[in-house]
């Protein structure tokens, strides 16, 4: 164990967990958009900047907090002056990037940030940030690598390869569950047969007990080719199992 403060709260760490980490499960907040428990962090966003001191409390400097590992006699400040301008910045140059994502205007409005442009904006109606989260999350927890970047500089945007709709995408959904900034849009019809997400429609499953949709078909197949459960077996939604 480690022992550090965040806050002037003085806080017990496990040795190789993260600034971050701590944080949140000390109850001590700090805005973050790239970052999921269930995926390595990679700091791309720079959101949850915070700024650290070592033991001796000489050296001083901004951090992100998703990467830096916590170590003994670390003092940390989430809320100093220098840590708010950094994130004053992050989210100005975020919203130049996506102008049009309402997350991100509610973040920055509680933020204290005005819907002015400080820096030019890319475009007006773009949502992405470039996080990666819903490329990570389709390569690392679905395994089906769907999406992913494209082209390269002011260019680069997030989809399917070549911009067509994707053969090996499974409909699942996890991309527009994780993506913080609302880019990732999914549908589905009024009957709720069809999901509709990167410009495919998906059948649904309809469960064999309730009778309710709850999963594509195409989700479901893979499931079954990856466990060798039946598929018959997993037509059977979360709420009647």
């Amino acid at each position: 164990m480690v022992n550090l403060t965040i806050d002037n709260k003085n806080i017990q760490a496990e040795e190789g967990q993260t600034v971050l980490e701590v944080a949140r499960q000390n109850g001590i907040p700090i805005p973050t958009l790239c970052y999921h428990e269930s995926l390595e962090p990679q700091g791309a966003c720079r959101l949850c900047s915070v700024e650290v001191k070592d033991g001796k409390g000489k050296r001083s400097r901004v951090v992100a907090s998703c990467l830096f590992p916590v170590a003994e006699g670390l003092v940390v400040d989430t809320k100093s002056e220098r840590v708010m301008n950094v994130r004053k910045t992050v989210m100005q140059l975020l919203l130049a990037q996506a102008p049009a994502s309402l997350p991100l205007l509610e973040m920055a409005r509680e933020m204290g940030i005005g819907p002015e442009a400080r820096f030019k904006r890319k475009d007006e109606g773009n949502k992405c940030i470039l996080c990666r989260l819903c490329v990570r999350t389709c390569e690392q927890i679905v395994g089906v690598s769907a999406i992913g970047l494209s082209y390269r500089g002011p260019d680069k945007t997030v989809g399917m390869p070549f911009r067509e709709p994707s053969t090996v995408c499974i409909g699942c959904g996890a991309c527009a569950y994780v993506c913080p900034t609302g880019h990732i849009e999914m549908h589905t019809s009024p009957s709720g047969d069809v999901r509709t997400i990167w410009g495919r429609d998906f059948k649904m499953a309809a469960c064999k007990i309730c009778g309710r949709y709850f999963a594509p078909v195409d989700q479901l197949k893979y499931i079954s080719e990856k466990t060798g459960v039946p598929i018959d077996d997993l037509m059977v939604c979360p709420s009647c199992r």
